[in-house]
């Protein structure tokens, strides 16, 4: 078995109950977060022949950083509750890959520890309806040495969990969450997610912090027009690990679309969601991504193994994609376009 296809099942054994639960569950009846690998393995390759496959280069840049592959790690929360370094064995995993790193807004790190790793990062922002909240986060992560703003757009409420036991509030300090605020400073409603939100925030936040913007939680061409229209740097195609509207179509199946928008445009194009394995990657490349994201796949690996979990799955992930990128026959990431893929 693959060293990655065990990793939950490993991280499981080591994380709380509660905190387990909350990593793998999507929202409501999960439809969304059942489809996501699926539907990645649904597409079928019309691979090259003949085609001189004796060096791969996978290296690219992401917003005009380079990095060894084009696989990165999303944001993701409560990361010192699978390890004792959270997000500076994550930032330090990926770092020796050679690759980016997102960083939650909910993170229990300070993004000046952060920063001072040395690995590339982006911050992840939830606009909230306080905006000097969001506004002091912000600056923080310019302070510590962001490089990009991720903008959480799915999300003006909080997907409903249908769940049963304890909940991960109830076994997560204080200080593992939002590290980057001072307590006192907000309450639990200046924290309540902006529900009024338009493109002209974009301007907004690429005004305020000076970075590019990337947009995240785009299933639509027509959304993604509209952001690139905005200003924005990139999208991410993302239903949120199926975590917010549940029956959202899987990442796999908005790419296409997505991808035929931006066309002509400069936004860069990203996705997430079910990448499990190689393959996956080469897929998401060949519909018009620049690299892809994980996010659960790296919270196990970090459980599991700490920083040195992290570089592994992001080189074993690497090395699969160079395997499927010599059997397809395209030794470089230009040479994955559409069609390669067929469904």
């Amino acid at each position: 078995m693959r060293w990655i296809d065990g990793l939950e099942a490993a991280a499981a054994e080591k994380l709380p109950e509660p905190v387990h639960r909350y990593f793998r569950q999507g929202s409501a009846s999960g439809i969304s977060v059942g489809e996501a690998v699926a539907a990645w393995s649904a597409y079928r390759f019309r691979p090259h022949v003949l085609t001189d496959v004796s060096t791969v280069d996978l290296r690219t840049t992401v917003l005009g950083t380079p990095v060894d592959l084009p696989v990165l790690v999303a944001p993701t929360t409560l990361q010192r509750q699978a390890s004792p370094d959270g997000e500076l064995a994550m930032a330090a995993g990926v770092g020796a890959a050679g690759s980016v790193l997102g960083v939650s807004s909910n993170a229990g790190t300070t993004f000046a520890a952060i920063g001072e790793v040395g690995t590339p990062w982006w911050v992840q922002i939830y606009v909230v309806k306080n905006r000097d909240i969001t506004l002091k986060m912000l600056d923080a992560a310019v302070a510590g040495g962001a490089r990009a703003v991720v903008l959480t757009a799915d999300t003006p409420v909080v997907g409903r969990k249908e769940d049963d036991g304890p909940t991960v509030w109830s076994v997560t300090p204080s200080d593992h969450l939002l590290a980057n605020l001072v307590e006192d400073d907000y309450t639990d409603d200046d924290l309540t997610k902006a529900d009024d939100l338009t493109p002209d925030v974009i301007g907004w936040l690429t005004e305020r912090t000076g970075l590019p913007v990337v947009v995240k939680g785009v299933l639509r061409g027509d959304d993604a027009k509209r952001c690139s229209d905005a200003g924005a740097a990139g999208i991410i195609v993302s239903n949120h690990g199926g975590r917010q509207l549940d029956g959202a179509i899987p990442t796999a199946e908005a790419l296409p679309e997505v991808a035929a928008a931006l066309a002509g445009t400069p936004t860069e194009l990203y996705a997430d969601g079910g990448i499990r394995r190689g393959e996956h990657i080469l897929t998401a490349l060949a519909l018009g991504a620049r690299a892809v994201l994980l996010g659960r796949p790296a919270l196990w690996a970090l459980a599991v193994d700490g920083q040195a979990g992290v570089t592994r799955l992001l080189t074993d992930l690497g090395e699969e994609l160079e395997h499927a990128m010599r059997l397809a026959g395209t030794p470089t990431l230009a040479a994955l376009t559409p069609d390669l893929i067929t469904k």
